[in-house]
């Protein structure tokens, strides 16, 4: 690279490398890299593609950690890799978060993942659990993972709902203790129980938001959802959205009417439809899916109902609930359906 170029500044020829390598130029000119060896570069790309990375999960992991691509590939990266494919985590899923990749594995990965083991018990789970949401790996261990799980038992949550909850949510061991206990005082002043399911999902939804914001937005679902939309209902249709759409706390939050309608009369029965829809190659997985829920009732009949009730009568019988909705999937593998 030519000198002169600051860090925080983009380097020309480092841009015109990276574009040559398939990153768009935007996405290139945002790197603000500098890289020191176009061999290296190289070696590190041909990693990720034999780990599976294809072009957008490249794309990707630059973006978020630009500087993975200066890292040797054998010595640095490599192991890394192998550690996380040896406990079931497909590498491309870090695409969304390469920074990970940055930490030392034998200072702060693996010693982690050992912590982890004592609450969440078997890989299977930790695996599941790093899928959901790798974030919570970047945590540190005893500034932040072990004070977490000390408030955590203080406030009473038993162990096995522990592990219950850093399986759906790792990113609560970001989580201060004092906003931890903020957490639990807004979530009984709901009238929800700590030894029940809704309360973990309260913890993961709140977690994601201020206090202020949280506080706002619960008032709008009380105001939007009515009576359908309070205290247990609200955790409840969050779990339900969380889990099946995989939609994140951002998007309900976000739009508050979804909480007032019914998730068996109306939810499930649409999501029934799309269902059969992305199963006979109708509609693509990666449709407006909030667009779809959120459309009147004579709106979403005319469009994914009597449009194709001819060639696909089951989506007649997935609108009047006769065909179960299980989730989406192809193949066994949950489509990731996002808005």
């Amino acid at each position: 690279s030519p000198a002169g170029f600051p860090i925080s500044e983009p380097c020309p020829a480092t841009i015109s490398y990276l574009i040559s390598c398939g990153l768009s130029p935007a996405v290139a000119a945002a790197c603000k890299l500098r890289i020191r060896s176009t061999e290296r570069v190289d070696a590190v790309l041909a990693l990720f593609r034999s780990y599976g990375f294809g072009d957008a999960h490249i794309a990707k992991a630059v973006r978020q950690a630009p500087g993975v691509l200066n890292l040797d590939p054998d010595r640095i990266l490599r192991p890394k890799l192998d550690f996380f494919d040896s406990l079931g985590v497909q590498p491309p899923r870090f695409a969304t978060m390469t920074v990970l990749l940055t930490h030392s594995l034998d200072k702060h990965l693996v010693p982690c993942i050992q912590f982890l083991r004592g609450i969440i018990g078997t890989d299977r789970d930790i695996c599941r659990a790093i899928f959901l949401n790798p974030r919570g790996i970047s945590a540190n261990l005893e500034k932040q993972m072990r004070p977490c799980m000390d408030a955590l038992r203080l406030l009473g949550l038993r162990e096995e709902s522990i592990s219950k909850l850093l399986i759906l949510g790792m990113s609560v061991l970001l989580i201060p203790p004092n906003r931890m206990c903020e957490i639990f005082k807004d979530l009984k002043a709901l009238g929800t129980s700590v030894k029940t399911t809704g309360f973990l999902y309260g913890i993961r939804a709140h977690s994601c938001l201020s206090r202020e914001m949280w506080l706002r937005k619960l008032a709008q679902l009380w105001s939007d959802g009515g009576r359908a939309a309070h205290g247990k209902n609200i955790t409840k249709k969050l779990q339900f959205y969380l889990d099946e759409p995989k939609l994140e706390v951002s998007d309900v939050m976000g739009r508050p009417v979804l909480m007032g309608y019914s998730v068996e009369k109306c939810i499930i029965p649409r999501y029934a439809v799309l269902n059969v829809l992305m199963r006979e190659g109708k509609i693509e997985p990666n449709i407006n899916l909030l667009s779809a829920l959120l459309c009147s009732t004579s709106q979403f009949s005319r469009k994914y109902v009597l449009r194709y009730a001819h060639d696909v009568p089951d989506v007649v019988k997935a609108y009047k609930g006769e065909i179960k909705f299980e989730g989406f999937r192809d193949h066994g593998v949950l489509v990731p359906v996002k808005p």
